[in-house]
């Protein structure tokens, strides 16, 4: 049975950091394309970031860019967000997502494995 396990969400002030994890379990993924998403109350889950099976290839949404940054560890069966200077804005839940291709690795239907998610909060 797969498992997408997330880690490293929490409460942070305005201009913080954090680092998300999401460790894969049951399957590997490193020939797969992953990705983070995030749904705030109220709004539609969006694609924050992709990334490759070769992590040559990735995706940001703008809102983000410059500030996130997704890395993985085929290795470890596990996929990074890395994210700075964090804004009130970038409050959610974050979810990873697993197996998809590089063609559709920021559309939210493409994805055939989920995480629950972790809480992420930007205080301002």
């Amino acid at each position: 049975q797969v498992h997408l396990v997330e880690s490293g969400g929490g409460l942070v002030q305005a201009g913080g950091s954090l680092r998300l994890a999401c460790a894969a379990s049951g399957r590997t993924f490193s020939n797969s394309a992953m990705g983070w998403f995030r749904q705030a109350p109220g709004k539609k889950r969006e694609c924050v970031a992709a990334i490759s099976w070769k992590a040559n290839r990735t995706y940001y949404v703008d809102s983000v860019k410059g500030r996130f940054t997704i890395s993985r560890d085929n290795a470890k069966n596990t996929v990074y967000l890395q994210m700075n200077s964090l804004k009130p804005e970038d409050t959610a839940v974050y979810y990873c997502a697993a197996d998809t291709t590089i063609a559709t690795m920021a559309t939210l239907g493409a994805y055939d494995y989920w995480g629950q998610g972790t809480q992420v909060t930007v205080s301002s």
